[in-house]
């Protein structure tokens, strides 16, 4: 009786092995059974679609894909949104030291994921965006599909609440509003290692051109 269940776990593993066994099988002869014209067809499937995806790249790359840029108006903006299909804005201030980081971050992900138009606007020139979207905590990133705003990262709250996040924790954020094409594993985000004498956020209350705005830092250059 105590080998039991020994006897059918070894059998369980004996099936599963003959199976995957047999799909292998099947397979290879499915890829034996292919003429000349069937393998020359494959092979032009293939080649048609890495010039489908080089030809996307680089109509994505003329639309200023690629790279972090800053917008210089409100009215460059809505051009920038109309015309590529995914859109991350990040609204910054220059006093601001998280906008800083965020920078770094993003200059990484824009040329990483060329899907995906990373831009930046200073909230002390985009006082009509910045109050439609009801931007209060800066830094906010903006996360826009088809031209309509899906999301919001608001500060570093998602992102571990620590200035120290990788790249990674970011790019996962972002993959969760759909903004960019993730590859990773959306339910679970990366590991964000605590560090000593890490500094939280406390919210600091500045006035940008008479109206408040809270600063997600914890320390400005003003």
């Amino acid at each position: 009786m105590a080998n039991q269940p020994m006897d059918i776990i070894t059998k369980v593993l004996e099936q599963s092995a003959k199976l995957v066994e047999e799909q292998v099988d099947a397979q290879l002869s499915k890829l034996n059974e292919m003429d000349e014209d069937d393998l020359e067809r494959l092979k032009e499937r293939r080649l048609e679609a890495l010039k489908k995806a080089q030809k996307q790249k680089q109509e994505w790359l003329s639309k200023g894909h690629g790279e972090y840029r800053e917008v210089p108006s409100e009215k460059d903006f809505f051009g920038e949104v109309k015309e590529s299909k995914n859109v991350v804005c990040h609204f910054y201030r220059n006093s601001t030291f998280r906008c800083k980081i965020l920078d770094k971050h993003l200059a990484i992900l824009a040329k990483k994921h060329v899907e995906t138009k990373f831009i930046k606007l200073n909230v002390e020139k985009a006082p009509f965006l910045t109050e439609r979207l009801r931007i209060k905590v800066i830094p906010t990133l903006a996360l826009l599909i088809d031209g309509k705003t899906k999301d919001y990262v608001v500060g570093f709250s998602d992102l571990g609440n620590t200035d120290e996040f990788p790249t990674e924790m970011l790019e996962w954020r972002l993959g969760c509003a759909d903004v960019i094409n993730y590859s990773g594993n959306l339910m679970e985000p990366p590991t964000v290692t605590q560090r000593s004498g890490t500094k939280f956020t406390k919210v600091e209350k500045k006035t940008i051109r008479g109206r408040g705005y809270d600063s997600d830092s914890d320390s400005d250059d003003d």
